[in-house]
């Protein structure tokens, strides 16, 4: 593990390849919560009500910076999911209706999509993007095959949760905002992954985590709107911005601003966080997340053989992490779940296994390998041997 000056806390007898599902919060992020925890502590009065509006807009303005926007346009929210939830839950559908959305997508925010239609009368429709795939233009080509004049919004994940692909999404919201549709982007895994524009996106809604590969504390996200959207987006909590009287903040920032007494202290850190992951290398973030690609590339190069496939995704498809099928090695449940468990209980390896659903009723499951900057080339031998040997134990 690449984690010499103990700047991760995370137990240095696990071989941890898991950074997708949480992220790992570095030490100086963790001081700096500290620090305006007992600050806030000290003061709960005058620092919560007075100082932390003022505070929250310097943290927009950072991050705005980092993913290309106006900070305006940014709302500080608990994670993607609650982005997600928020804009589904401020629009109104019908029964005419069609939402849009591929067989990669994150099973929860798969599950916001149907219970909106579930109450509304909506059909959603999923795109079947294949995996493995072979160019970005297959994913493309079938999202733009599932739109129909019905069709009212599209959510579509820009790196994918269980297959771990970077999917298209400048010339998805380009075809799809062109003909109208509104495009609400699932960016969980994307900041600190892939560089950001967000304004020269144009997608209507971008939802964002920063508590993963920004490494921030845990629960801190946002969401983005786009200027004309913004005023039809409320958030999942009303609260006293609703009514409130003054005429210098938009109703946007109102509501989204103030939803109740929560733990600000996260999101106050979300500029350490940058700063700290930044500071890695000399070509700042970008240069760490190519860093953390090349291992992921070395991962699916080295993984591939043992788990007797061919290479699932094209190497730009793939980010700081690579998912691979293990369905053809797998013949049941009850073996997949016996190797996750050898993996982690045997040779300590923390690696998930996730499901992924090219249709409703179908199951695919694949091993996804997570690469931060604490982890080395050391982890993907660890993680080889161990999968290779749990496999010949098994008899696979």
């Amino acid at each position: 593990m690449n984690n010499k000056d103990g700047l991760w806390l995370l137990d240095p007898a696990v071989t941890y390849l898991n950074h997708g599902s949480l992220g790992a919060c570095p030490l100086p992020v963790l001081d700096a919560q500290h620090k305006w925890r007992v600050e806030l502590e000290r003061g709960p009065v005058q620092v919560l009500l007075r100082e932390m509006p003022s505070r929250l807009a310097d943290v927009r303005q950072n991050l705005a910076e980092l993913v290309g926007c106006e900070a305006d346009d940014l709302a500080l929210m608990p994670n993607a999911e609650s982005c997600v939830n928020a804009v589904l839950r401020s629009l109104d559908f019908g029964p005419d209706d069609e939402l849009l959305a591929t067989t990669h997508d994150y099973n929860a925010c798969l599950n916001s999509l149907d219970f909106i239609a579930e109450r509304s009368g909506a059909t959603v429709v999923r795109a079947d993007v294949p995996y493995p795939i072979t160019d970005p233009s297959q994913v493309v080509d079938s999202v733009l095959a599932h739109v129909t004049p019905r069709t009212r919004l599209a959510m579509i994940s820009h790196i994918t949760s269980a297959t771990a692909l970077i999917f298209p999404m400048e010339q998805i919201v380009t075809e799809l905002e062109g003909r109208g549709i509104r495009v609400l982007v699932d960016g969980a895994h994307a900041p600190g992954q892939i560089r950001l524009d967000l304004d020269r996106l144009g997608a209507s809604y971008y939802a964002g985590n920063c508590h993963k590969w920004l490494c921030g504390s845990k629960g801190t996200g946002f969401i983005h709107v786009r200027g004309d959207r913004k005023e039809e987006v409320h958030p999942l909590i009303i609260s006293n911005g609703m009514n409130d009287p003054r005429s210098d903040l938009s109703q946007f920032r109102k509501e989204f601003d103030w939803q109740g007494v929560v733990d600000t202290s996260g999101f106050l850190t979300i500029p350490t966080a940058i700063a700290f992951m930044q500071g890695l290398a000399p070509g700042g973030l970008m240069e760490v997340a190519a860093r953390n690609h090349d291992l992921a590339i070395s991962a699916r190069d080295q993984l591939c053989p043992i788990l007797r496939i061919e290479s699932p995704a094209p190497a730009e498809m793939i980010p700081s992490m690579v998912s691979l099928p293990v369905d053809q090695l797998v013949p049941t449940p009850e073996v997949r779940v016996k190797l996750e468990l050898m993996l982690r209980e045997q040779h300590h390896i923390e690696v998930p296994f996730l499901r992924w659903r090219p249709a409703p009723d179908i199951e695919r499951w694949a091993i996804r390998v997570s690469c931060q900057a604490y982890n080395d080339a050391a982890d993907i031998d660890v993680l080889a041997r161990g999968l290779a040997a749990s496999i010949e134990e098994l008899g696979l």
